[in-house]
């Protein structure tokens, strides 16, 4: 109960339940009596509310400064505090963007020839050095050959960066039958699925809970880790 309508509210419901006096029924509030009193010669504002809200419901993501500028251009006078105090008064708020979704790839069981490159998987080793510094490594390796065909170091590693590590290896060694990876952002990313579809590799993510399709990375940072 922080504006003076719910004091006047307040007051109000006090004096006619409980036949307090004005005076009273203010103190009991913490509202003075001459705010109590007070009546605004303020028009309705009728229009300009529902004008407000429609525009608040089409556009979920704009704030009460980028609405003013919309009413603006359609001739509204009203100044910007004008806005945001009938902004305010309606409730209105920015709604929150969802949450993207993220990319579920294929579960399907996974049928590998045995042949060099017909999968790889990839995965992150983490460490830190003695600074403590924390530094991660990404692991490529051919399931069938167990071989690790790249390990590339560095401190952070975007989507973009696994990406374009994807694309100088394979110029190198040939395109894989399949990449399987677990459902890390890096591996989600906009970047990952764009670069998939361009080249047209099937991009296998592990189900929650299982890690068995990358145990080759896995025992890769084992070993590192001793």
């Amino acid at each position: 109960m922080v504006g003076p309508a719910a004091k006047r509210e307040a007051v109000a419901h006090l004096q006619a339940t409980m036949g307090l006096s004005e005076r009273r029924a203010s103190s009991f509030v913490g509202a003075d009596r001459k705010m109590i009193r007070y009546r605004s010669c303020r028009p309705p504002e009728t229009e300009l509310r529902g004008r407000l809200r429609d525009l608040a419901n089409e556009r979920r993501r704009f704030g009460y400064r980028r609405l003013f500028i919309l009413l603006g251009r359609e001739g509204e006078a009203s100044g910007i505090n004008r806005i945001y105090r009938l902004y305010r008064e309606e409730g209105l708020t920015v709604r929150k963007r969802r949450s993207r979704r993220r990319a579920v790839g294929t579960r399907a069981p996974i049928l590998v020839q045995a042949k060099p490159s017909a999968r790889w998987s990839l995965d992150f080793v983490h460490d830190q050095f003695a600074c403590g510094r924390r530094f991660r490594v990404l692991n490529i390796v051919d399931d069938v050959t167990r071989e690790c065909l790249a390990a590339i170091p560095d401190t952070s590693i975007s989507g973009r960066q696994v990406a374009r590590e994807l694309t100088e290896l394979i110029a190198h060694r040939g395109k894989p039958g399949m990449i399987v990876s677990d459902h890390g952002t890096e591996f989600t990313s906009n970047a990952i699925l764009a670069w998939s579809k361009d080249h047209r590799v099937e991009w296998h993510y592990i189900a929650p809970g299982r890690p068995m399709p990358e145990r080759l990375c896995r025992v890769i940072q084992w070993t590192d880790a001793r």
